[in-house]
């Protein structure tokens, strides 16, 4: 993927968001959505986070397994210049120490400290610029503090769903896999009677 086209407002998924969704909402990446024209992709830094980590290929078995989803990632996942990558690599940094002055800030609420690859995700939105989804509280409060818009994935979900991406069948059976895998974050909880309360109904 070289870049996005002038009219689209690209939308950049951290490596839990594209796991969460990836599965079931086919195709996800690279095809405009929605009256923005929403287009979303990913780093290469996903397929390393998730080769990298004995649970995660444990946990998504598919992410190697179909080879129309490895086939989709090639080739739309983003591409950086050699500029995009330097500026990237060094707004990354800054946040990651921006990060280590104060740790403490990011644990409120059950967060955690944003690592170097959560930087990464965070430099891309702001550099390019980007929306960045990610369920990540501790992202959610760094990207407050400079101003990067952040998404959970239930908002995206439910753009998704606006769009007539996802129906609401689909959106009940993301929901029914998240809480099956013990994935599904208080977040996640709240939003299915507020944000999607049309497909689960509000709260009783």
């Amino acid at each position: 993927m070289a870049g996005a086209p002038a009219a689209s407002t690209l939308v950049l998924l951290d490596t839990n968001a594209y796991l969460r969704l990836a599965k079931r909402i086919r195709p996800l990446l690279g095809v405009p959505f929605g009256q923005k024209g929403y287009l979303l992709t990913i780093l290469a830094d996903v397929e390393d986070e998730v080769h990298a980590s004995g649970r995660l290929r444990y946990r998504f078995p598919w992410f190697d397994a179909d080879p129309a989803l490895v086939q989709e990632r090639m080739a739309k996942r983003m591409r950086l210049s050699a500029e995009e990558r330097e500026l990237i690599d060094s707004t990354a940094r800054f946040l990651h120490d921006w990060v280590q002055q104060d740790v403490a800030r990011y644990l409120v609420g059950g967060g955690s400290p944003p690592g170097p690859t959560d930087g990464r995700v965070l430099a891309f939105g702001q550099v390019r610029p980007a929306i960045v989804v990610t369920d990540d509280l501790g992202m959610h409060a760094l990207a407050r503090e400079f101003r990067i818009t952040v998404w959970h994935g239930f908002e995206l979900l439910a753009k998704l769903r606006s769009a007539k991406v996802a129906s609401d069948e689909l959106v009940r059976e993301i929901y029914a896999a998240l809480e099956a895998n013990g994935d599904l974050t208080a977040t996640w909880c709240e939003a299915r009677h507020t944000v999607l309360a049309k497909v689960f109904g509000p709260k009783r």
